[in-house]
């Protein structure tokens, strides 16, 4: 996948996201990083109290547990869409290429605004927060 020439690069996952411009041409990318967020977000079992609730019902069935780090998870990606309409209701970029792991990214589509879609030129569904950035322009480069 070519990176324009400043372009906004967002790579994220589900606790973190590291917004990066592109300084180089779309044959040589040079991601510089402009910002980035972070969130705090422990295991399931260090975020839950109780045991999964019992609950009756006509068809015999049980509620489970609830999931509070994918639902931490979920939240984050949705703050991540909004932090991307921000800046592209802001003409902060004029292209966009979104990078994360296959379920943020889908949560992240749910809150697209059309003013996001309109600017996004790709997208690629892997987990590259934790890479060094030269990996990570070599990785999307080669998507």
């Amino acid at each position: 996948m070519r990176i324009p020439h400043d372009a906004c690069v967002l790579v994220a996952d589900g606790r973190k996201m590291l917004f990066f411009r592109n300084e180089g041409d779309a044959n040589t990318p040079n991601l510089i990083v402009e910002d980035q967020h972070q969130q705090a977000n422990p295991a399931d079992r260090h975020q839950k109290t109780d045991a999964a609730g019992q609950a009756s019902s006509t068809t015999g069935g049980t509620m489970g547990e609830t999931d509070y780090h994918q639902q931490a998870e979920d939240r984050f990606a949705a703050e991540a869409a909004e932090l991307l309409r921000k800046r592209a209701l802001a003409n902060d970029f004029e292209s966009l290429i979104v990078v994360a792991p296959p379920k943020t990214l889908g949560e992240m589509r749910k809150h697209y605004h059309k003013a996001v879609s309109d600017k996004l030129t790709g997208e690629l569904d892997k987990d590259l927060t934790g890479h060094p950035v030269d990996q990570i322009e070599k990785l999307i480069s080669a998507a």
